[in-house]
Parts: C-alpha cells; sequence; structure tokens
C-alpha cells in the first residue's frame, strides 16, 4: 500500500518511509491512497484472536511493506508491557460500555500506540536504508510525552526530546516527564499553552534549514505525534477489537452498529475510529467530546474552524488545544481527497486563524458525527454521577466524554445502539481533581496524597507507574521561551554527538 500526502496529490510513498518521515515535506500528513476492507471472514478470524493478533492483523493491511510475523513479534514486545488486558471493554450498564486504554506503563491511551511506535520505526529505518539516528521530537499537551520517553527509552538508534506547556499539564503529568530515566531522552517545559508549543515544534520540521543543520550533526528529525502514521495506525485497532469482544459476548450479532463517544483533542484518537468505519466496522455516531475550549464543537456545528478565541485551562488539561492537527486527515476525505484545497485551508489557518468548509462537506461530516462539549463543573459532576450510578472511577478526560454521552443519549433516545465511551487515562493521573469532584474538598499540595485519599475513599489501587514515582529524582526542570526551541533541540544533538563520538 502506498501512502500519499493531504497536501500533495504526487506523493506516493511505502509505509516504512511515512513512518520515518513523521511529517511530508509539503507540511502535511501521510494518508493510505485507499482504505483495506474488512470482510465477516475477518471478523469471525479476529474473534478468535487475542489482542496482539488482532493489532496485528489490522496493521498488516495497511503496513504492506511489514510482514505480519514482523508486526505480530512487535505487538507482543509492546503489550507484554501492559498490566492484564490492553484494552479491555467494561460494562457498566446495559448497552454502555467503557472501552479503557490506560493499563499501559504509563496509565494513558498513549501507550497504545507508543509502546508500538518504537519497534515500528526502528523496523523502518532498516527498510529505507536510514544512516542518520533519529531524533524524535514532541509537542505534548501532557500523556504523548511521558508515553513517547517511555516507549522510545534507550531504544538503539533514537533519541528523544519532549517540550510540554509549563502550567498546562497535571502534576502527576509534570511528575512523570520530570523524572524519566534513559541516557537517551531530554524534557523541557515551555512558557505558553499547547498550541504555542506544537506550533513552534511543527515550525522546526518544515525548516529545511534546520533539517540540514540536524543532518550535519548525523540525525533526522521524526515526529512521535499522532501526525506520524506510525502512531496513528495502531490506534485503528482497538475500535475493531472492541466490536470482537462485544461479538463475543453476544452483545450484538455482526452488522449491529454502535457508538463510540470518543474525548477529543487533537483529534488524533476520534480519527482511528473514523478509519475503522471505512474499514467496515459497523459505527452508528461518532461523538466527539471536548471541554471548554470546544473549537470542534463549532467547527462541526458550523463548518468554520476557528481558532481565534480565548484559551482556557481546565480540568482535562490534555484536550487544552485549539489546533486538532489531525483533523486535517478528515478534511482529506470529506473533500474528495483534494489537497490542493487543503493545502490552502492549512495555510489560511495559519495566517488567519480560520478556514470554512462546504455545506455539502459539512453535511458529510454530521452524518457520521455528533460533538458536545463539557465544562469543568459538568466534568465534575460526570466524575461523581458515574460513581454513584455505576461505582465506576473515570478521570477528568473520560468524564468529558460520559457527560457529552449523557447529553446526546437524553436528545437522542431513538439511537438504541450499544454505546462504548473511550477512557484514556487513569483517574490517579489527575487525582487532585477528581477527588474534588467526588467529595466537594479541595486538592492536597501534594498530588501523592491526593492519591492516597482518593485511593481510600474509591477502593481502588494507586497504579504501580504511579505509586513510583514519589521517589524518583527529578533531572528536567528547565522552563524555555518558545522562540528558544530550535536552539533547544540543536544543544541536545551536539550533547548527543559528542556523546557517540566519546
Amino acid at each position: 500500500m502506498k501512502y500519499t500526502s493531504t497536501r500533495d496529490a504526487s506523493v506516493a510513498i511505502d509505509s516504512a518511509q511515512a513512518i520515518v518521515n513523521g511529517l511530508s515535506p509539503d507540511g502535511g500528513l501521510y494518508v493510505p491512497q485507499s482504505f483495506p476492507g474488512l470482510s465477516r471472514a475477518d471478523f469471525d478470524e479476529l474473534c478468535g484472536m487475542d489482542y496482539p493478533e488482532r493489532a496485528a492483523k489490522v496493521m498488516s493491511l495497511y503496513l504492506t511493506d511489514f510482514t505480519y510475523e514482523e508486526l505480530l513479534s512487535y505487538t507482543r514486545k509492546a503489550y507484554a508491557r501492559f498490566y492484564g488486558d490492553p484494552c479491555p471493554l467494561v460494562g457498566v450498564d446495559e448497552g454502555l460500555y467503557v472501552l479503557e486504554l490506560w493499563h499501559g506503563p504509563t496509565c494513558a491511551f498513549k501507550d497504545m500506540a507508543l509502546t508500538m511506535l518504537p519497534h515500528l520505526l526502528t523496523a523502518a529505518r532498516r527498510k529505507v536504508g536510514e544512516k542518520d539516528k533519529s531524533l524524535i521530537m514532541v509537542a505534548t499537551s501532557g500523556d504523548t510525552g511521558k508515553a513517547a520517553l517511555e516507549g522510545f527509552r534507550d531504544v538503539e538508534g533514537t533519541d528523544i526530546i519532549v517540550f510540554y506547556p509549563t502550567g498546562g499539564v497535571s502534576d502527576m503529568q509534570k511528575r512523570q516527564m520530570m523524572t524519566q530515566e534513559g541516557e537517551n531522552v531530554c524534557v523541557c517545559a515551555i512558557e505558553g499553552n499547547f498550541d504555542d508549543t506544537q506550533s513552534a515544534v511543527k515550525n522546526i520540521f518544515a525548516d529545511k534549514d534546520m533539517g540540514e543543520r540536524l543532518h550535519a550533526r548525523g540525525f533526522k528529525l521524526c515526529s512521535a505525534n499522532s501526525i506520524n502514521w506510525g502512531r496513528l495506525v495502531p490506534q485503528i485497532a482497538y475500535y475493531i477489537s472492541a466490536y470482537c469482544d462485544l461479538l463475543n459476548e453476544g452483545k450484538v450479532e455482526f452488522g449491529d452498529k454502535v457508538d463510540f463517544c470518543v474525548p477529543s483533542g487533537n483529534f488524533g484518537n476520534i480519527l482511528a475510529a473514523y478509519y475503522a468505519m471505512k474499514m467496515g466496522l459497523p459505527v452508528n455516531k461518532l461523538i466527539c467530546a471536548s471541554n471548554v475550549n470546544n473549537v470542534l464543537t463549532d467547527f462541526f456545528t458550523t463548518g468554520k474552524y476557528d481558532i481565534e478565541r480565548e484559551f482556557h485551562k481546565t480540568i482535562s488539561p490534555s484536550m487544552d488545544i485549539l489546533i486538532s492537527s489531525n483533523l486535517e486527515r478528515l478534511l482529506f476525505e470529506i473533500s474528495d481527497r483534494n489537497a490542493s484545497l487543503i493545502a490552502e485551508r492549512m495555510d489560511a489557518l495559519k495566517k488567519k486563524g480560520s478556514y470554512s468548509v462546504t455545506k455539502a462537506e459539512l453535511n458529510r461530516m454530521r452524518a457520521l458525527f455528533e460533538v458536545g462539549y463539557a465544562d469543568d463543573d459538568a466534568t465534575k459532576s460526570a466524575i461523581d454521577a458515574a460513581m454513584d450510578l455505576y461505582g465506576y472511577l473515570m478521570d477528568t478526560h473520560t468524564a468529558v466524554a460520559y457527560n457529552v454521552w449523557c447529553e446526546y443519549n437524553n436528545a437522542c433516545p431513538e439511537d438504541e445502539c450499544p454505546a462504548i465511551i473511550v477512557s484514556t487515562a487513569n483517574a490517579f493521573k489527575f487525582s487532585g481533581d477528581v477527588l474534588t469532584a467526588l467529595t466537594g474538598g479541595r486538592k492536597d499540595a501534594d498530588a501523592f496524597e491526593d492519591c492516597k485519599k482518593l485511593s481510600a475513599f474509591s477502593g481502588a489501587e494507586i497504579p504501580e507507574p504511579i505509586a513510583a514515582l514519589k521517589d524518583k529524582k527529578i533531572r528536567f526542570d528547565e522552563v524555555i521561551d518558545k522562540a528558544a526551541i530550535a536552539g533547544k533541540v540543536l544543544e541536545f544533538a551536539d550533547v548527543l554527538a559528542a556523546k557517540d563520538k566519546a
């Protein structure tokens, strides 16, 4: 299977090259030239598989320059790092399920892809004959950074630098990154919000002079954000796996449609569900749930994407995003893959802060997507309600999705499809806000004390990766201006190059 760019239809490369490149030279995102289909027989086969086998099967349909056996060896290694089932589907009520994606080493859904990406990237570098080391550069709103750092820690041939907005992540997310172990890692906080951080990082990827300067030092930039196809493709698998679980449990018959409600910031997670639907997954509605930074809600309602608005810091910080990078891939599909039009719209977003789609395009999106958002008060109420009704402990992002699903369910009682709420993080990563929602108390100055109190209140155990942070040494506490990011990248590359020569 070949891959093209959302901004240049003439691009046609193999998946290995797309993974190594991360971002197309024209600034676009790589997408498959066509979507593979899944038959009834394929679903029957998938139902009899464990999760690593399912993931390898789904990815093999997209990564055709990898063998199934190669991919299975990677999924076995990646998901062996998880605690039990990598993505259990938990029934909380009749027809209502939660897909838990946080049983990995950093307790967030990003582990589902970022334990896989190092294997894919390492193999892809061999396949394309890449001689330079890969310098992974990541902008994070919290969870991607830690998951990427942990995934690429001490992986041969790769080094990684992560930037996060100071004050824009939870105390536990920050602690996870500041204490990161490994000889090939670097972490730095940025003054500003996630969009400032992400834009600065994307500008470096597009800077040819920067690329040449890094090449002279023996490095090639690569991304671990979901703009990288190798990061996105593993996420498609868990939507298909969830449906297989419903089939195996007799909760649906093949062909019965389901709804997915996904907390969305950068749009990658719900885009993976959309891609699964294009493969043949029976989907009725994809419900895109936002926090009060509801740029996506407004876009799907009006057809205008406008980032010229107030930015809010919320208790669901991984969704505090105004520029949803992966939305570009959806735009590419609903515009009938008009690459030149997408390039124009992305240029307008950069220069003017907005763009609009046609009424026909908006109607195509609304036929499948529903939208909604929850402010902090509604999010806290949802956490409390889920515990009260089901005894289920939700983090602040999953609770956004639960709130939006409740509103949709009340507004559309005719939709009787089973609903799957996608849970993206363990509640203990946001223990203070979750505890406040459940008890009405105030957050403790010490996040670990909040973890203890939340455990005592809920009866849930503190995950080992969270508990272990308390005694880890802080290694990275530097804060810089966003204008200094390029200099920091070069500085890190110089340190690495000197170390390699030593």
